[in-house]
């Protein structure tokens, strides 16, 4: 009797090992499920970490910002300046001809021409930005290893390609050329996706506005032509 209780005992004890075992394996498997889970979330898309590369997580902070657009070209000059407050959505353009203020929320047609040119100007100054704003308004792809056009230096690519509705300049595509840190260097603009690039600039002369950082030159890869920006205030709460 003692014999047949000892047996017993000793398939209980190793029963319940064994489902000790079972429950303590699952247990870290969940642990480990749920660390990897957590690690998935954390990692960017390869347009929020151009978007963070350039200071994104600061935007919030903005209240006001102010820049002018220049292009240069041959013997040419012109310029436009803006004063725009996002959280307000307000906007005022200065040019030599004429100073107008408009809510983005309320575009007419006295407004519209105003408002086309601030959405121009506003992407080539803040284009990584948008990559994380215009999210759902174009589809992208990621190349590890492209040639940069100007540069011809081996560099990551993002291509985005806006959709066919929407917007002032629907169908178009960028570009986007970087390196490890994920700062823009080189881009192209695609007018309608076409094959060939219709511009293609430097990114260069990158400042730290409040933790805003923004490239001020763009040259073009042929020709005497630059754009860049002056002015360049970031006010912040």
């Amino acid at each position: 009797m003692k014999n047949v209780i000892s047996v017993f005992l000793l398939s209980m004890l190793v029963i319940a090992c064994k489902q000790e075992t079972k429950k303590e394996y699952q247990y870290e498997e969940d642990v480990e499920l749920k660390e990897t889970e957590t690690v998935l979330h954390k990692i960017p898309t390869t347009a929020e970490a151009i978007a963070n590369a350039n200071g994104f997580k600061n935007w919030e902070k903005v209240k006001e910002i102010k820049f002018t657009f220049n292009v240069d070209r041959d013997s040419s000059h012109y310029e436009r300046s803006w004063n725009w407050k996002p959280k307000k959505d307000e906007v005022t353009m200065i040019t030599s001809k004429d100073t107008i203020t408009y809510n983005r929320t309320k575009i007419d047609s006295t407004t519209l021409k105003a408002d086309q040119s601030f959405i121009n100007d506003k992407y080539w100054l803040l284009a990584p930005f948008n990559l994380v704003w215009d999210e759902n308004s174009f589809s992208s792809a990621h190349e590890l290893k492209a040639i940069a056009p100007i540069s011809s230096k081996e560099m990551q690519k993002l291509t985005i390609i806006y959709k066919n509705e929407g917007g002032y300049t629907p169908g178009d595509a960028y570009d986007f050329y970087f390196e490890g840190d994920f700062k823009v260097k080189e881009w192209a603009f695609r007018e309608k996706n076409k094959k060939e690039a219709s511009l293609i600039t430097s990114w260069e002369d990158y400042d730290d506005f409040n933790g805003i950082k923004i490239s001020k030159t763009r040259n073009r890869n042929e020709g005497s032509w630059k754009l860049h920006f002056t002015g360049i205030k970031v006010i912040t709460e």
